[in-house]
């Protein structure tokens, strides 16, 4: 392997990503102050058996090892495309556990996200009702008893002064991923290709200055000395992380794992600035390693429902999953072979229509 390699592709944890060669120039970040990488333990999500599972059974081909390792070093996005149930999402959390990563920060994406809903939610309704509240306090009188009480003004949602922001401020998983750590965080930005015309580019920039700012704390912070370092809460996580005067700078470069069924075309500017993995369907050899992963099924257990299966994908769509949900079923059925078999191609249904059939 590559002295410049660090991510090997066979699930063992290490601490390999402190010899991550230096950014390009043109790369890297200073952000500021640093912040340790979160473990696992720190998000119940990351340690539920499902993700634990899912990374630790990946298989990496040696192409898939060389672009990660790429895009580590070159500290830009990682857009994988590929048919569905290739392990493109799988990737992302099988780099985070051997990497030692942190847990993995996930945005789904759907036709109505918004480079805001990836960067920060911010709820102004409840920092009114908190300013109504702290009003009725000071008053010496519940808010219920006061006139007027739901209709707040601009003016009451400053009764709490600038550095109540924060208290209704949260940062989504791709503003956490830009905070200043000490290590890179892995971003799984799951299904760009479902996204509006405009998201990519807008997500682009971002990525490219490795920074961005939240208005509403820096007008804090130009109104209240106190507020110039706020507390917000990062996305996985209710431990608060310091943000100064607003702005959010990396500092190392995370691991942005964009994941496509390739289902539309992106932008040029787009694609020049990401590193690009297609994911291909795999042949009997690699099923049969993935299986063995995923279920310590003997290889000539499976060879039989791997044939049958990769025989019915020369005719349509199928994904891996359903090879091993029809071998873990068929499995624990313990039928005989030829109820075995009907089991199984009920359980591998194309995932699009073919031209002999409607999608069985």
């Amino acid at each position: 392997m590559p002295h410049w390699s660090v991510y090997t592709g066979d699930s063992e944890p290490h601490d390999g990503v402190d010899r991550l060669p230096p950014p390009p120039p043109w790369r890297a970040f200073d952000g500021e102050p640093v912040l340790p990488t979160p473990r696992d333990a720190d998000d119940e999500a990351a340690v539920s058996p499902d993700r634990v599972h899912r990374a630790r059974t990946y298989v990496a081909a040696p192409e898939s090892v060389q672009l990660v390792n790429a895009a580590l070093v070159l500290r830009r996005p990682l857009l994988v495309t590929g048919p569905p149930g290739t392990g493109k999402s799988s990737l992302a959390y099988a780099v985070a556990r051997e990497l030692r990563l942190g847990p993995v920060l996930r945005w789904n994406i759907t036709s109505r996200s918004t480079l805001s809903d990836g960067l920060y939610q911010y709820d102004p309704l409840s920092r009114l009702y908190a300013a109504r509240q702290a009003a009725a306090r000071r008053a010496g009188a519940s808010s219920g008893d006061l006139p007027g009480a739901g209709r707040g003004t601009a003016n009451e949602a400053s009764a709490a002064g600038a550095d109540g922001v924060e208290d209704h401020l949260r940062l989504g998983p791709l503003g956490t991923a830009l905070l200043p750590y000490d290590r890179p965080r892995v971003l799984l930005v799951d299904e760009i290709d479902k996204s509006d015309l405009d998201l990519p580019n807008d997500l682009l920039n971002v990525l490219e200055e490795g920074q961005y700012e939240i208005p509403e704390l820096m007008r804090a912070a130009r109104h209240s000395a106190d507020a110039a370092t706020a507390e917000v809460l990062a996305d996985g996580t209710d431990t608060p992380v310091p943000v100064t005067r607003g702005r959010v700078r990396c500092r190392a470069f995370p691991f942005v794992v964009l994941t496509s069924n390739g289902e539309r075309e992106f932008p040029p500017a787009f694609l020049r600035r990401c590193v690009r993995l297609k994911l291909r369907r795999p042949d009997h050899e690699q099923l049969t390693e993935i299986v063995r992963a995923h279920l310590a099924t003997p290889p000539g257990e499976a060879d039989h429902l791997i044939t049958r299966f990769l025989n019915r994908a020369a005719d349509g769509e199928l994904a891996t999953d359903q090879l091993l949900n029809a071998l873990y079923l068929t499995g624990v059925a313990g039928l005989d072979p030829a109820s075995r078999d009907a089991l199984a191609d009920e359980l591998m249904p194309y995932l699009t229509p073919t031209a002999d059939t409607d999608g069985f």
